[in-house]
């Protein structure tokens, strides 16, 4: 069974809907019982960083998301999601991410011709041996909506990336924490694909 956590951001419906396509049976759950108990986890969310961690904090969720983690439970960070797994956020200076892993948020920079949100299909590049991109070749489209971009302290943990405005850390991997900026529920059969692969871990 997969948890997909619920703290009021957005976007469960199409992550649940995506995974029931695929034969999973999701719970959307804050229960931390449910979390722990579950075979994997989903941090979705879309919105604003230091609100999000407010809510987390509000519902009691930053320890249950930690200790899965800790657990080796294998979680997946959508969009803010993966996001929030990191230290801090130029969006919400002062707020403290969950710091399960090392780096920061910035945002995309002012680009002539880029607009910001970057809001549409953007190709990735894809680290050979990625286990959540198993499977699918060089170069794929997929959907991002953001305005703020991940640079991890540790390179070797990145997966995939993409260029818009900036080199952006578009999906990592360490350990049982995977997560992605982008929105693979709502990417097509790529996105079907690495979800698929997320829920054979």
């Amino acid at each position: 069974m997969t948890a997909i956590i619920d703290y009021d951001a957005g976007n469960l419906k199409s992550v649940e809907k995506a995974l029931r396509f695929l034969g999973d049976s999701p719970l959307v759950t804050r229960d931390p019982e449910e979390i722990l108990a579950a075979d994997r986890v989903i941090l979705p969310g879309v919105g604003a960083f230091g609100a999000a961690m407010e809510r987390l904090n509000q519902y009691g969720l930053t320890d249950v998301i930690r200790r899965a983690a800790g657990r080796r439970i294998p979680l997946l960070g959508i969009c803010l999601g993966l996001q929030l797994l990191f230290e801090r956020s130029q969006e919400s200076p002062g707020a403290e991410g969950l710091g399960i892993l090392k780096g920061e948020i910035l945002r995309i920079p002012d680009t002539p011709g880029l607009k910001i949100p970057h809001m549409g299909w953007n190709s990735l590049s894809i680290r050979p041996g990625s286990r959540l991109f198993a499977g699918i070749p060089q170069d794929p489209y997929v959907y991002f909506v953001h305005s703020y971009y991940l640079k991890a302290a540790d390179e070797a943990i990145v997966a995939a990336s993409a260029e818009y405005g900036a080199h952006i850390h578009a999906a990592v991997e360490s350990g049982n924490v995977f997560a992605c900026q982008f929105h693979p529920e709502k990417s097509g059969d790529v996105g079907l694909a690495i979800l698929r692969n997320f829920l054979m871990l």
